[in-house]
This record gives C-alpha cells, sequence and structure tokens, in this order.
C-alpha cells in the first residue's frame, strides 16, 4: 500500500452534466430530482471506497441553460438527505459567498457536518453568472475582484463561527446544573467591509471540527485564494502537460503560504469511457460526443462567456474576439477557451466541440484508464480526481473494473479509515481558536 493514497468524489448530476446527456436511452430524465436515483448512487460510490460526494450548483439560469440546472435540488438539502442513507463517504455542498450570509452558512454547514457524523465539506464559490444578482434584489454581480475580497472575509467570518464553542463547551452537569461552561462561548464580533456579525453560532463543532473546505478556483485571484485557504481544488485541466503545470503552482502557492503543500489537494474533473476492449471504448465515446449537438456545445461555451450568444457567428470562421465578454465572468475558464483556440488556430465549431467533449487520456479498457489515473497521480499532476458520468451506468463500470486495479496497485483504499472527512482525507482536526489562546494564557 502507497502512503500517498487516490483521492476520488463523485459529481452529483442527476440528469448529466451536458445539455443532451438526458436524452440517452438508459438516462432517467427526470434523475435531478429523484432521491432514489441519488441514493442508489451515493451507496455505489461508497460501496467503491470514493472519498466524497460533490454537489455542484448555479443560483441563476436561463431557457438555455442545462436541463440539470433547470430542476434540480438543492445542495444542503439533497446532501443532508444522503447523510442518512450513508456512513462514511464526505458530502461536499456549493454555495456562493456572494448571495449568502456567512451566519446562514456556518448554521446550514455546521448542521450538515453534525447530521452526518462530521463528513460535510464546502465548495467556497463566488458566482459568476452576471444574472446571479437579479435573483438577490441587486442590479449588479460583484466584479471579480470584488468578489474575492468578500469570499476572504466571508470565509473568516464562517470559519469563526464555527470556533464560537470550545470542544469541552458544553458540560451537561445535571447535578450542578450547568448545561455549558460560559468561559468556553465566544462571540466573534466582527466588523468588516462586507460583513459585520456579532455571534456566536448557536451550534457547537462537529466530531471533525470544522467541514472541509473545496474551492475552484483557477484565475490568478483564484488560485492563490484556494493555494491559501482550501483543503482541496476542483479544477479542469484535460491534459497531462497542464495538469502538472497547475499542480506546481499551486502547491508551490501554498507553501509560499506557509501551509504544507500535501495537505492541499488538487482534483481534477474527469469524465471517463470505459469499453472491455479498445474498440467497444471508441464506440461508446462516440455515442458520449453524440450527446452533445454543436448548438449545445455553444451554449456549454457560452457559460463562461456570461451566457453571450454565439450562434451569431460563422461556425466555420476564426474563434471570434470574445474576451471582454469573460472579464467579470468565469475568467480561468474562458481564457483557457481562448487560448486553445489561439494556439490551434481553431474555428467556432472546432472550439466549442473540443470544449464541450474533450478526448482525454481517460478513454479505453479497465487497464488503459487505470494506467491514466496511475500516470497523472505520480508524475504527479493530481492528488486524485472529481469523477463525473460520461454515460449512464459508467459509474458502475468504473467501480467494478477499474476500482480494483488501483486498489491491486497499492494507490487506492480497500476500506475507509476513520470516521470523519477529514479523517479519511488524512486531513489534521483544526484545532479550537480559543482553546489554543486559552491553553498558552494559562
Amino acid at each position: 500500500m502507497s502512503a500517498r493514497q487516490l483521492k476520488l468524489g463523485f459529481m452529483m448530476h442527476g440528469n448529466g452534466t451536458g445539455w443532451g446527456d438526458w436524452r440517452h436511452p438508459r438516462a432517467t430524465a427526470g434523475a435531478s430530482t429523484d432521491f432514489a436515483y441519488y441514493k442508489r448512487q451515493a451507496q455505489l460510490a461508497e460501496a467503491a471506497k470514493f472519498d466524497f460526494l460533490f454537489v455542484a450548483d448555479s443560483v441563476h439560469i436561463t431557457p438555455k441553460s442545462s436541463p440539470h440546472y433547470l430542476n434540480r435540488f438543492e445542495p444542503l438539502t439533497i446532501l443532508s438527505a444522503l447523510a442518512a442513507v450513508t456512513e462514511h463517504i464526505g458530502l461536499v455542498g456549493t454555495l456562493t459567498v456572494s448571495y449568502a450570509e456567512p451566519f446562514n452558512v456556518a448554521r446550514q454547514f455546521g448542521s450538515l457536518d453534525h447530521i452526518s457524523g462530521g463528513r460535510a465539506g464546502w465548495n467556497v464559490v463566488t458566482s459568476w453568472l452576471e444574472g446571479s444578482a437579479r435573483n438577490y434584489s441587486r442590479e449588479k454581480h460583484y466584479d471579480h475582484a470584488t468578489r474575492y475580497r468578500l469570499a476572504a472575509e466571508h470565509l473568516d467570518v464562517v470559519q469563526g463561527l464555527w470556533d464560537s464553542w470550545e470542544d469541552d463547551a458544553l458540560t451537561h452537569d445535571k447535578a450542578g446544573g450547568q448545561f455549558f461552561d460560559p468561559a468556553k462561548l465566544h462571540r466573534l464580533d466582527h466588523h468588516g467591509q462586507f460583513f459585520q456579525v456579532e455571534g456566536p453560532l448557536n451550534l457547537s463543532r462537529s466530531p471533525q471540527g470544522q467541514p472541509v473546505i473545496f474551492q475552484a478556483g483557477a484565475s490568478e485571484d483564484g488560485k492563490n485564494f484556494a493555494a491559501a485557504r482550501s483543503d482541496a481544488i476542483f479544477v479542469q485541466n484535460d491534459d497531462l502537460q497542464s495538469a502538472k503545470a497547475y499542480y506546481a503552482d499551486v502547491k508551490r502557492r501554498a507553501a509560499g503560504f506557509g501551509r504544507d503543500p500535501d495537505e492541499l489537494f488538487v482534483l481534477p474533473g474527469l469524465r471517463p469511457v470505459i469499453g472491455s476492449t479498445e474498440a467497444e471504448a471508441e464506440r461508446k465515446y462516440q455515442e458520449f460526443i453524440a450527446l452533445t449537438s454543436i448548438e449545445d456545445a455553444l451554449l456549454i461555451m457560452a457559460r463562461s462567456f456570461n451566457e453571450h450568444d454565439f450562434s451569431q457567428y460563422d461556425l466555420d470562421a476564426p474563434f471570434p474576439d470574445v474576451a471582454r465578454f469573460a472579464e467579470n465572468s468565469n475568467r480561468s475558464t474562458s481564457e483557457r477557451v481562448i487560448r486553445l483556440a489561439r494556439d490551434e488556430n481553431l474555428t467556432l465549431r472546432q472550439t466549442a466541440q473540443r470544449f464541450a467533449t474533450p478526448r482525454t487520456d481517460f478513454v479505453g479498457t479497465p487497464e488503459q484508464v487505470a494506467d491514466a489515473f496511475q500516470r497523472w497521480f505520480l508524475e504527479p499532476a493530481a492528488d486524485g480526481f472529481v469523477y463525473n458520468n460520461s454515460l449512464p451506468d459508467e459509474l458502475s463500470v468504473f467501480a467494478e473494473t477499474v476500482v480494483p486495479i488501483l486498489q491491486d496497485r497499492g494507490i487506492y483504499r480497500r476500506e475507509y479509515q476513520g470516521t470523519t472527512f477529514r479523517e479519511q482525507l488524512g486531513l489534521p482536526k483544526p484545532a479550537n481558536r480559543h482553546s489554543i489562546r486559552r491553553i498558552a494564557a494559562e
């Protein structure tokens, strides 16, 4: 067994990540609001010893949004329900700092952490769709730089609230009539640029101390924020060389912030296609890309350009000059798209198709896919992956054929270690800041 173990998360995307996934003959079109479907997937991922379930989110839709986002569960709600039907797997939910009060966020994730016995994780996002503002009584979305300043302060407040109660504050002394030790309950009294929060939080710390922090930044601001503050980074890197460069970059930044780089996990998202033979894998891959029409591919790409309408351009002309539409949107992804089109001299059609259905190292037989996992893990280009279904039932195929190979090679566990999410990841339990100060003073 290798000392360093592959981390795996499963993206719970109901009826599919793409715009056409729901049309597959074996797809469950209403899966995004079908609890029984989520339960089956969660329990399958847990049986395969995945580290966590991951629920993405968006707080703005248009009629052109993907079917999953048009009609789906709110992350904290579905994860709380799944906590009751799982025992070991981590539960990571996305929640935007731009449109959520820190006190509410601290309560929500603190509650999930208690309900699950210490298995909660928060994917901290700032939101990048301009229309989000109009769902929260604002005319304009925060600009890119402001969003990250707000995120840093928001996370400060939430983590401060999670430390309101020292671990031994609740004495429950019936004979003495003392429910808690008042000296070990602490107000926050935060007064910042964006938030003023008194506290304390009306919820104690969970068995893991605080939920695990995820982040998905790939811009300069995003990488710095993730390297300084997160426990895991969810990133999109389609090729090994760019993945290695990103990995080295954020690990270096983490060290620069005085952190142990080994306690920051880089987890690219991927959609493997697995066949019993190379020919079957290729057939399934063609089945996968056929689900995405060129019209859908343009919509998928448009999300990173603030829903810009790409249909107005000639599909077979060079990729248009649209950088200005991405300045306050998903900057890291839009820059990656523009760079791809420029470096390879692609047309709009080619760029959209490559972006929507990239051909990666993870298409092939179980051995070949396992080889790709191991290669990225050992180079290193990743500490693990966030697995996303390419086709219906592909999670089952992966669990039955690839997982045993990774286990036999000693880079993926056979059993869960510990009971909390942090213990499974090998992360220490954060000490309560007030306990640290009190012990130092004593």
